[in-house]
């Protein structure tokens, strides 16, 4: 249990940390940027939609490389196209809200 808990608690404070330096710093909007947190809304939208085939063959390489059953990786599936959909109508929403 804690080999699954202690990586999640480190994720979430380097994402927390990275949000909040980012927060205040101007945002950019074209060209390459590695860090999320520097991206506009609208970058940011659309890293989210080039990830999507990420997420695809990631479930593929999962079923490979796993010993789990069609269940689990469906229910991987459905998590991870409902992250997907609350992260891009967020982006999207923001980008708008900001835009005007």
């Amino acid at each position: 249990m804690l080999e699954i808990i202690i990586p999640i608690i480190f994720v979430s404070l380097i994402v927390i940390i990275l949000s909040v330096i980012s927060k205040k710093k101007n945002k950019v909007d074209k060209g390459f940027k590695f860090n999320y947190f520097g991206l506009s809304y609208r970058r940011k939208m659309i890293r989210t939609l080039v990830n999507l085939p990420v997420f695809v063959l990631l479930l593929f390489v999962i079923h490979y490389f796993t010993d789990w059953g069609i269940p689990t990786i469906v229910l991987w599936g459905l998590l991870f196209l409902i992250a997907f959909i609350i992260q891009l109508i967020y982006n999207y929403t923001m980008w708008k809200r900001l835009e005007t």
